[in-house]
């Protein structure tokens, strides 16, 4: 972005038996991830062009919103002018008060939209306290980061509160006052359960990318956390689909909310999509030959299980590759290195599960590939979202015997 007029977004070899040609004889390894026969035809899309944006005028700076001063001087020393269409409509009603949901994409500079009304919120009010749900640990730590930005050093405290890291430190500090928690369900549901978190008297509420924590099984979760809150709440709600499942979850936790749609439309029609077959090679040395080829530049590899995308990941540094790995297994500390080496371009490839790139909103990612099939078409959809973002095109390649 212009600095001028910017807006505020933000081991071992593999057996061809398990990672190549196809094996002469099933087996229960074969068996226990057996899936419905694939139209190959739905991940074929090579006549793509990129998708015109929409010229959005927005109607605010930010020096127009009625935030404190010491707010705006810091917005301001990033060099942030022009608000973005999520931030210049969804910051003025979350100033009033009102519910609002707002349905917006990865990468449309939404967290700037609910975190930066909600530090104004505390600042005039010292006792104001915020909890801020994330389906993954990436994106709170992401949330985290963005809000000790904006607020600098004037004692507006908060807590990231996510798995894969000793929970003992999160204990610690929620024994003192924190304007913010941030964090995933089932951390914030298990540190409520030992006693030490206590929301009954919180009175804000963003669920940020609210169909993830669906899709992730998050529902319980999030039913329990709600109901422990105050009824007289203000309730923000992030969301990049609207479903049947979604609209329920709307009319059951928000009141009277204000509707803010900027989708703008699906990022795979940005991608060009097509299959690469195996035939009697290996998957590995397919992989390999891409991975040589300089148009590869930043490539995010999907494999099925936390020990294949390890063993891959693995086998391509052998190789040579700059890679790295991101999956359950790893704690919270490692993953976010991994992210961060391939974010800064250290590695050249990111090799991931489907669970652990869940919200991950990674720029300028050349190419997809499913080095395994996805189980789902909806994950199929996901994965290879991840590339043709913020109006550019992309590449996603398949896999298929």
């Amino acid at each position: 972005m212009h600095t001028n007029n910017r807006s505020f977004s933000r081991g071992g070899s593999f057996s061809h038996s398990r990672f190549g040609s196809r094996p002469k004889s099933g087996g229960r390894g074969r068996a226990r991830f057996a899936q419905k026969s694939i139209d190959v035809s739905r991940y074929i899309n090579t006549k793509t062009t990129p998708v015109a944006e929409i010229v959005y005028t927005p109607k605010h700076t930010f020096a127009d919103f009625l935030i404190e001063e010491g707010l705006k001087k810091n917005i301001a020393k990033k060099g942030y002018v022009i608000p973005t269409p999520i931030q210049d409509q969804a910051i003025p009603e979350i100033l009033k008060g009102n519910d609002i949901v707002g349905i917006a994409n990865t990468g449309t500079g939404k967290t700037a939209a609910f975190l930066l009304p909600l530090i104004h919120k505390v600042y005039n009010g010292v006792n104001e306290q915020v909890l801020i749900l994330a389906p993954t640990r990436e994106l709170a730590v992401q949330i985290n980061d963005e809000l000790k930005g904006y607020v600098g050093n004037v004692g507006i405290n908060s807590v990231c509160a996510v798995g894969g890291v000793p929970i003992g430190g999160q204990i610690r500090s929620l024994r003192y006052f924190n304007n913010f928690i941030i964090g995933t369900p089932g951390r914030i549901k298990d540190l409520m359960e030992r006693g030490v978190l206590n929301i009954s008297k919180f009175r804000t509420v963003v669920l940020d990318e609210a169909d993830r924590m669906l899709d992730m099984g998050f529902i319980n979760d999030m039913r329990l956390v709600m109901s422990k809150m105050s009824k007289e709440r203000h309730t923000l709600f992030f969301s990049a689909t609207l479903s049947s499942d979604i609209e329920r979850l709307i009319s059951e936790f928000l009141n009277n909310p204000i509707r803010i749609s900027v989708k703008t439309g699906d990022t795979s029609k940005n991608v060009h999509q097509d299959v690469l077959r195996v035939g009697q090679g290996s998957k590995l040395d397919l992989l390999h030959g891409l991975l040589n080829k300089e148009e590869f530049e930043k490539v995010l590899v999907f494999a099925r299980t936390k020990h294949s995308v390890q063993k891959l990941s693995d086998e391509l540094s052998k190789r040579g590759v700059s890679s790295t790995a991101i999956h359950g297994n790893k704690n919270q500390t490692q993953r976010q290195r991994a992210l961060n080496d391939f974010k800064a371009n250290r590695a050249k490839v990111l090799v991931a599960t489907d669970v652990a790139a869940r919200g991950l909103d990674i720029p300028n990612v050349s190419h997809v590939i499913n080095f395994d099939a996805p189980g789902t078409h909806e994950d199929y959809i996901h994965r290879i979202g991840r590339t043709g973002r913020a109006g550019k095109t992309g590449k996603a390649l398949t896999f298929v015997d």
